[in-house]
């Protein structure tokens, strides 16, 4: 197979620039974001919280990216992609320094459903921004590398956890969150708008066309079947997805008296990195070269029935490393599938409801799938964490039932 990453060499600098503003966004997001779930064993034990509970806080912050991937979409239309994407890093990393604040569950759980509207906004932002800037035949590789800086970025979360969970509180982990905020300096100076999304701008609304505004137009005749049908697909596919990425670090590290793999924070954080850089990146960047040839239903079943397959058999192990190049098979077909979602969803609808159809259709399903951290929570609390992944094996099966119904859009130009 041919180097996933040359085909950005023939790119202009422009392209470049939107490639890199929107990997980086994304990055710092599943920074962020996952630095819960690698503190989370520690906030259980300073805040007196059962693993219901931390997976409830885990649910609150994916409903509001649910709220907000759809306000975002909305704000995205309006003001431009760029701007959007701007303000959704914003939040999210105010919120992220304002975590270690907190004092209560209480608190603590309004600041994370507030960091979860940025989460949800930044997603649909960056990846409508690079779907209207990349030519036809690199789109797929280019959202695929959007999608698989989440990996550098959760690999970056395990390794400030790592090091720093020895030496300081959780709260100071936290702190760290604020970076991301910085690159907001670079984007507003370096980063160009969409020329698509300006034309449509520029041209103005148009009585009976898409240009007219309203959040109804998704649940038209034109578009409805694709709505609800993606819709489905994501959702099932991050139920899987964020039940079980959720509770693998604390899976990792309790003890096994309470249903985990006893193992310490440097062996936690080594399975960790390997499972992003070995397993989680490699899926997301690929994903978009198979897509190219497979098309990009096929690629999307391939990847989630795999990750179906995979993960009980991950849940009924305990060796360290067999457990390691398991995990890296689980998180590369299990994540891979999110480029496949964004590549559907930013070929199946026009300009003018792109990036609120993204944010819908992937954020809804977040919002939809919300329900997964404190499932597989609640589970594992009576019959152990390595039981209630099966549940997730089930949400990917059931991902790839779906996709069956999701029109082919492998050649598609945007309009």
């Amino acid at each position: 197979m041919q180097n996933p990453l040359a085909f950005i060499g023939e790119a202009s600098p422009a392209q470049r620039r939107t490639l890199l503003a929107a990997a980086l966004g994304w990055m710092l997001d599943a920074f962020d974001v996952m630095l819960f779930s690698l503190v989370v064993a520690f906030i259980m034990r300073d805040l007196h919280m059962s693993k219901q509970g931390a997976g409830l806080l885990n649910s609150l912050t994916l409903l509001a990216s649910g709220i907000g991937g759809v306000l975002f979409g909305f704000i995205a239309d309006r003001v431009g992609r760029t701007r959007a994407l701007m303000l959704s890093i914003l939040t999210y990393s105010v919120c992220s320094f304002a975590s270690g604040l907190a004092n209560s569950v209480a608190v603590l759980a309004v600041i994370r459903f507030l960091l979860g509207l940025g989460m949800g906004g930044e997603w649909n932002s960056g990846a409508t921004l690079v779907a209207e800037t990349w030519p036809t035949h690199m789109r797929a590789r280019a959202i695929a590398v959007v999608q698989s800086s989440w990996a550098i970025g959760y690999a970056l979360a395990a390794l400030v956890a790592g090091i720093m969970l020895p030496h300081t509180s959780w709260r100071y982990v936290f702190f760290v969150g604020v970076l991301p905020a910085l690159i907001t300096l670079w984007i507003q100076k370096g980063v160009p708008e969409s020329e698509l999304w300006k034309l449509k701008r520029d041209a103005g609304p148009q009585a009976g066309s898409d240009s007219e505004p309203g959040f109804a137009q998704l649940f038209g005749p034109r578009y409805r079947r694709k709505t609800l049908t993606l819709l489905i697909m994501n959702s099932f596919g991050m139920f899987g997805w964020w039940g079980l990425f959720t509770w693998i670090p604390p899976y990792l590290s309790l003890p096994v008296s309470q249903g985990g793999r006893g193992f310490g924070a440097l062996s936690t954080t080594t399975l960790l990195v390997f499972l992003n850089l070995v397993g989680m990146a490699p899926g997301y960047a690929t994903y978009g070269w198979v897509a190219d040839r497979l098309g990009r239903r096929p690629a999307f079943i391939l990847y989630v029935l795999s990750a179906a397959i995979l993960v009980p058999i991950y849940a009924a192990e305990r060796q360290p490393a067999i457990l390691m190049v398991l995990g890296a098979a689980v998180a590369f077909f299990g994540t891979g599938m999110f480029t496949g979602s964004g590549i559907i969803g930013s070929e199946l609808f026009p300009t003018s409801v792109r990036a609120r159809a993204l944010g819908f259709t992937y954020n809804g399903a977040r919002a939809l799938s919300s329900l997964a951290p404190f499932t597989i929570g609640r589970i594992g609390q009576k019959h152990g964490l390595d039981s209630a992944f099966y549940v997730c094996a089930v949400a990917f099966l059931l991902s790839g039932l779906s996709a069956i119904f999701i029109p082919e859009t492998r050649g598609t130009e945007l309009t």
